[in-house]
């Protein structure tokens, strides 16, 4: 004797939802112990005449754990988060989400840069750079003069 079941596609598509979202919960969640590996430096890069300006919110970082070298056009900020490890008697750790590591962001600047007159400031977890560029090429304002010799 047969029997008829009824399909229901609903059902089918719910269950693969559920799949998909498990899969992307395993991926995009950090795991125990996350360390920041493909962590990146999220800058803002500001311009004038004179200068570039870079933003960066550190937070959660002393101002001793982070390096800014200048090499020929390349600027590269390092910083690093300790592992915050808090042990306490009779609990154990559910979740760990806090990141921790060493990270690096590079960038190549379009000029040179004044080496010697940059600024760099720390306040309330944001780095702000001051990279002054090289008077060599920042713009001149040339003057033009009257060839009947009026001004």
């Amino acid at each position: 004797m047969s029997r008829l079941i009824r399909v229901n596609p609903w059902r089918e598509m719910v269950t693969m939802q559920n799949a998909l979202d498990r899969m992307f919960d395993e991926v995009w969640r950090p795991n125990e112990g996350a360390v920041m590996s493909n962590y990146s430096l999220a800058i803002d890069v500001d311009e004038t005449d004179a200068a570039y300006t870079i933003h960066a919110d550190l937070p959660g970082i002393q101002e001793n754990n982070i390096q800014i070298r200048l090499e020929n056009d390349y600027l590269t900020i390092e910083a690093e988060i300790p592992e915050q490890v808090v042990e306490k008697k009779e609990a154990k750790a559910l979740i760990r989400e806090r990141r921790y590591g060493k990270f690096t962001r590079r960038i190549q600047l379009p000029q040179p840069i004044d080496g010697e007159h940059v600024v760099a400031e720390f306040e309330n977890g944001v780095l702000s750079l001051t990279l002054p560029k090289v008077p060599e090429v920042q713009p001149k304002l040339i003057a033009v003069k009257a060839k009947n010799g009026k001004k």
